[in-house]
């Protein structure tokens, strides 16, 4: 198992070189050498179809997820801030009144008969100094955790980048479905009155246009299921895009281009680009500051518990006089002996969290490499089916030719024109199933590699 992430602190070294060898067999049977990488193309220069540039863009400023991303962003920024503030002292405006009775008398006389009120008022502070890095390590932990929404709102970036491609084309995908099954529901139609006359003619029978006629309904039934895919993809892809359900406009796919060849680059490209990896070393990041607040809980803290600066006197007349003006400081050493364990085991619970992150980070390090290794695979896949597809569906639409105008001729029978009519609608439907899947192919290898952050 190997990772590469040499992340550094200021003073410290959170992750170290985690082997290199790893990292060349990341992506299986992929050991390249070669630095291009698609993730470095801007996302309007890798997605070309203009229709498709203005979804992305329209999705990128509305939709929700990423809207509540730049949020959670503002309030990891308001976190970072009061980590930040902690190294200030707390300052306050405080007013006292005290008011005392006690009893001064012989045999219980005059009981709580003697009092006395003091009256204060002044600004007060506290402050606790930072010797062992306690405040320190907890903002870098919060400096983690906002470099981590970032990293957050950037995986919901590309996810939304490949979401509404995928979506896009598979509706180009169901469009050019809906077309084939419409034009061979036509083809069938003519079939059928073919077969029809040929009856009347004596030369077949009444089972032959019964199986003809059922073969088309049998078409014509799948024609409102792709319709309403279709509805329901463009109102999936309108939330998509942060507006009411509606109409989605498109082109065809037939004008959408397959690259011969995805450049991946190498896996430590993948590593610095993918959000979830970098998601998951700051999550790491922030457990190992932590820890070191935690064990800096051990160490005597000293304390500005108490400093005020005001006036004071026990009547309200002339108050604010120069003679009335008071001050005082307390301040403390801390050593912590008997904290009920509380302390050990916030310790041990911040190493606990500290080493679960770490195999998490390798975790995703891992299930990154597998997602691009089965892209690719995906990919080479489809690609070596595309030039058998094509000979597969010219031979049947020749077939389909040949066997209509032998069924015309009577030297061939029904059942030979329905096998090819089927065998041609289903290879053409494949043959579309296959460039969606070399589309969809590229969009993910484009967010599995980290492309479209800025």
């Amino acid at each position: 198992m190997g990772f590469i992430a040499l992340t550094v602190f200021p003073s410290c070294q959170v992750m170290s070189k985690i082997g290199d060898s790893g990292n060349r067999d990341l992506f299986r049977d992929m050991n390249s050498t070669d630095t291009t990488t698609i993730a470095n193309i801007p996302w309007h220069e890798y997605f070309t179809d203009p229709l498709l540039q203005s979804y992305i863009e329209e999705g990128l400023n509305n939709n929700f997820d990423m809207l509540i991303a730049t949020e959670r962003i503002k309030q990891a920024e308001a976190n970072l801030g009061m980590a930040r503030a902690a190294y200030l002292p707390d300052v306050a405006l405080t007013g006292q009144v005290q008011h005392d009775r006690n009893s001064n008398g012989v045999n219980g006389k005059d009981v709580l008969g003697y009092h006395s009120t003091n009256y204060s008022l002044g600004v007060a502070v506290s402050w606790e100094a930072d010797l062992w890095g306690k405040l320190s390590r907890q903002k870098r932990s919060k400096y983690a955790d906002m470099l981590n929404s970032y990293e957050g709102r950037n995986l919901v970036r590309t996810s939304l980048l490949s979401n509404i491609a995928n979506t896009y084309y598979s509706l180009l995908a169901l469009d050019k479905q809906l077309r084939i099954t419409t034009e061979m529901a036509k083809l069938m139609e003519e079939n059928l009155e073919v077969t029809e006359a040929l009856r009347e003619a004596g030369k077949t029978n009444g089972a032959a246009v019964e199986q003809t006629r059922a073969s088309l309904q049998s078409v014509r039934v799948s024609i409102p299921d792709l319709e309403n895919n279709i509805r329901q993809l463009e109102n999936s892809m309108c939330v998509m895009l942060g507006r009411k359900p509606g109409e989605i406009g498109r082109g065809s796919i037939d004008n959408q281009l397959i690259p011969a060849q995805l450049t991946y680059g190498i896996p430590a490209q993948m590593l610095a680009k993918r959000p979830d990896v970098q998601e998951a070393e700051l999550s790491f990041r922030s457990a190992f500051e932590l820890t070191h607040a935690a064990k800096a809980n051990f160490y005597p803290s000293i304390n500005l518990t108490s400093g005020t600066i005001g006036y004071a006197n026990n009547s309200l007349n002339n108050f604010f006089r120069p003679e009335n003006i008071f001050a005082s400081i307390v301040g403390g050493l801390t050593q912590p002996i008997f904290a009920r364990k509380q302390l050990i085991t916030q310790y041990k619970v911040a190493g606990y969290e500290q080493q679960a992150s770490l195999l998490t980070f390798e975790k995703t390090v891992l299930e990154a490499g597998q997602e691009v290794s089965d892209i690719m695979s995906t990919y080479e896949s489809s690609l070596k089916k595309t030039r058998d597809r094509n000979v597969q569906v010219a031979s049947l639409v020749k077939a389909v030719s040949y066997t209509q105008e032998l069924l015309k001729a009577g030297e061939a029978n029904y059942l030979e024109v329905l096998s090819a009519q089927q065998g041609l609608l289903e290879a053409e439907l494949n043959e579309v199933s296959d460039k969606l899947e070399q589309l969809q192919a590229t969009s993910n290898l484009y967010r599995a590699l980290g492309g479209g952050i800025e």
